[in-house]
């Protein structure tokens, strides 16, 4: 790929691990830990584009208690351990190869985040895993106050560096947030780490990797 003036990430599932919180609290869930981090992350996506479409906008930290709050119920997890997961949540692991490839890109690149998180849940994120200083920015959904695929999500990076869509690479595992972001002219590639099949949103990434690793290969 040619002509590349920044590398834009998502956050949460691509750089970030969001089934490690409830992965840390297995002993005391059980064996149904995986189900019920995949329910609560389902339930907590379906939450941002419900709430788009009815224009009654919450931030990211609140649809993410009020999506756990109904996967606990769901999956009748003790309610004590609410305070504990939702602390998790502010620090989740990052994916092993995310440090080491983020470092070797930001000697050549500018880095970015955009993600439907606030700007403290992302400074928080990065500050906990020793990854100050790698991003130029931290984008935020809350400036236009409305979740991915809005098209006025992707427009956030374009206004603040007058660039075009074209000169954008983008990462994300959300095959719905690579679609958003393909649709709307950026060089989309898709982080398939779990064999996953892609959607048909009128959209095909320019490539599909299976880690961060991948990339390097790529530009």
């Amino acid at each position: 790929m040619k002509n590349i003036k920044a590398i834009i990430f998502d956050a949460y599932g691509t750089l970030f691990d969001v089934n490690s919180a409830a992965e840390k609290c297995k002993d005391k869930i059980g064996d149904k830990w995986e189900p019920f981090a995949n329910y609560w992350r389902t339930t907590q996506l379906e939450y941002t584009w419900l709430r788009s479409l009815m224009g009654r906008h919450k931030d990211f930290w609140q649809v993410t208690e009020d999506s756990l709050d109904k996967s606990m119920k769901a999956f009748s997890i003790d309610l004590s351990m609410r305070n504990e997961l939702l602390n998790l949540y502010k620090v989740l692991s990052p994916f092993k190869e995310v440090p080491d490839v983020l470092k070797a890109l930001k000697k050549k690149f500018k880095l970015a985040i955009l993600s439907n998180g606030t700007p403290s849940l992302l400074n928080e994120l990065v500050n906990s895993n020793n990854l100050n200083g790698i991003f130029n920015d931290l984008f935020s959904i809350e400036q236009v106050g409305v979740y991915k695929p809005d098209s006025k999500v992707y427009d956030i990076p374009i206004n603040k560096y007058l660039i075009q869509r074209d000169e954008v690479v983008f990462l994300s595992a959300n095959t719905w947030d690579v679609s958003g972001a393909g649709n709307y002219g950026y060089k989309a590639i898709w982080i398939n780490r779990n064999n996953n099949i892609f959607d048909n949103l009128d959209y095909k990434p320019n490539f599909e990797i299976k880690d961060l690793y991948g990339l390097l290969d790529k530009i």
